[in-house]
């Protein structure tokens, strides 16, 4: 399956809000079209809003092959569709520069986007189950995760629950525990549906259960993904995160970010400078369509939270490891080879 891709010259796409209860492909011919489901969360996770960036930059090339100010004005709309991913801008800004070469040399680097985002998928599984395997002393490893970071967030696998099938691949995942992910389940609706298709043991959970169940001994480690991580290696994920680090570090367990090496942005110095997109008050006081709150009430919604970087054990990309708590740093750490095995 793959979660967005370009098909007879549109951009299909998973329907993300339709999951558990119904899969259903979009198809996508116009860049408003692209903009309203990167805003609805049709398409979500950064590596596929990477993917969905520059494949709305192609789109935009075919249909505008005279007017590369209007594809360029058009594309900065696309580009600040949702502010906190840092791997949608960067989607946009790598394919626009193919944009003086034709409608051809642009949809050619956004498939080489896509490309390089399955290739990484797979590298990081293997070097993030690696690691687990260094740093959890048990034969079976339990792992604890929030939101979606699965193939339904990238092209194919995925970056935190990627590494989790590499695991259950490789025969030593005892248990996956995933949050729901409020307040729009995408933990409920979409990573347990993952496991489940992937035939994976798993038990959900309540949000607020997961930094109990933490202390309590039910996780060998946590794995999140990332929307940004900055030059210090804060991280930028769905809100929670911070709550599971917290959890992680008074229990002494690995707290693991997952993400390819197009989620760190050099220019952002820490997570202060990391813009928090907040999504309004619909979302809280209601669930699918059901109101949960009395009518008018004002609320607090950020999708994100910053994990400080010295709460992470681990960053694992698709080209090496870097160890804040060891005091290991972003700009020191030299890649490494994305790995097929």
């Amino acid at each position: 399956m793959r979660t967005i891709d370009w098909i007879d010259g549109h951009i299909e796409l998973v329907d993300q809000t339709k999951l558990p209860v119904e899969f259903s492909v979009h198809r996508v011919s116009h860049i408003d079209d692209l903009i309203s489901d990167i805003q609805r969360l049709a398409v979500r996770g950064a590596p596929a809003l990477g993917v969905a960036g520059a494949m709305g930059v192609a789109l935009l090339a075919h249909q505008h092959q005279q007017d590369p100010d209007k594809v360029k004005a058009e594309a900065a709309r696309l580009r600040e569709a949702r502010p906190t991913a840092v791997n949608l801008s960067w989607g946009v800004d790598r394919a626009l520069t193919k944009l003086s070469q034709g409608p051809e040399a642009v949809l050619n680097e956004a498939l080489t986007i896509r490309d390089e985002d399955i290739a990484a998928c797979i590298s990081m599984g293997l070097y993030g189950a690696d690691l687990v395997r260094d740093l959890v002393t048990r034969d079976k490893a339990r792992i604890m995760t929030i939101c979606n970071t699965g193939g339904l967030a990238t092209v194919e696998r995925g970056t935190a629950l990627g590494v989790i099938q590499t695991i259950f691949e490789q025969g030593w995942l005892e248990e996956a525990l995933p949050v729901e992910t409020r307040p729009l389940l995408q933990g409920s609706r979409l990573t347990a549906w993952e496991l489940q298709e992937m035939g994976a043991p798993f038990r959900l959970m309540v949000d607020s259960a997961g930094p109990f169940l933490m202390n309590r001994g039910y996780a060998d480690a946590v794995f999140i993904g990332a929307d940004r991580i900055a030059a210090n290696g804060d991280t930028a994920n769905k809100i929670g995160s911070y709550s599971l680090a917290l959890a992680a570090h008074r229990a002494g367990k690995p707290f693991i970010v997952v993400a390819p090496e197009s989620t760190i942005d050099m220019n952002t110095l820490n997570g202060d400078a990391i813009e928090i997109e907040d999504r309004g008050s619909t979302e809280v006081n209601s669930i699918q369509g059901v109101q949960t709150a009395p009518s008018g009430t004002n609320t607090l919604n950020p999708a994100f939270d910053v994990t400080p970087h010295e709460l992470i054990t681990a960053i694992v990309t698709d080209r090496r490891v870097v160890r804040p708590t060891r005091g290991e740093r972003l700009d020191t750490i030299e890649l490494g080879p994305t790995r097929t095995k």
